[in-house]
């Protein structure tokens, strides 16, 4: 299976805000991204279209592939930050839980939150379900999080260095499942 992995476009959200799965809404610049985005992709190409439900990520799914039926899953979400959600990195950085967190974040939930490692735990129980589907070509529209999962996942990235993986907001990369 061949499984196209889009990352949402850039947000309208001040630079150090730590936002993970807070639903925030697209940049201005928001067309002209989809529209480079686009190029990149055929609607008509997939089996199947997934998408995270966070708005970043469905807008974008329902404006590539407008004539797909879109499976939004919960599972495609962006990292639980918890307590952090929507605080400056800045103030964060300084707790002690932010510490530990920076010390193992593969392992360490964010304050309240989820570890790398549950988003990959969550992306692989996704790629699971999804290989028991007669599919040949899928598309999914996902946060950085879940690319570096997959990358983690399907390439045998450690998570320890997935974050090394440069994965621009609009970026598409292709995976063989």
């Amino acid at each position: 299976m061949k499984l196209t992995a889009i990352r949402h476009t850039r947000v309208e959200v001040p630079p150090g805000i730590c936002y993970g799965q807070t639903d925030v809404p697209v940049a201005k610049t928001y067309d002209e991204e989809m529209a480079a985005v686009k190029t990149q992709t055929d609607w008509y190409e997939y089996d199947a279209v997934y998408s995270s439900p966070l708005n970043r990520c469905r807008r974008l799914a329902e404006d590539i592939f407008p004539r797909e039926l879109i499976v939004f899953d919960d599972r495609l979400k962006e990292l639980n930050f918890g307590r952090w959600e929507m605080q400056p990195w800045d103030a964060i950085s300084e707790t002690d839980e932010a510490k530990r967190w920076f010390q193992n974040f593969v392992d360490v939930p964010a304050d309240g939150g989820e570890s790398f490692r549950d988003q990959i735990n969550r992306t692989a129980a996704f790629l699971e379900e999804l290989k028991q589907r007669p599919f040949k070509k899928v598309a999914v529209v996902a946060h950085g999080g879940i690319l570096r999962a997959l990358f983690c996942l399907l390439n045998g990235t450690e998570p320890l260095d997935a974050f090394q993986q440069k994965v621009d907001y609009g970026d598409v990369v292709r995976f063989d499942l």
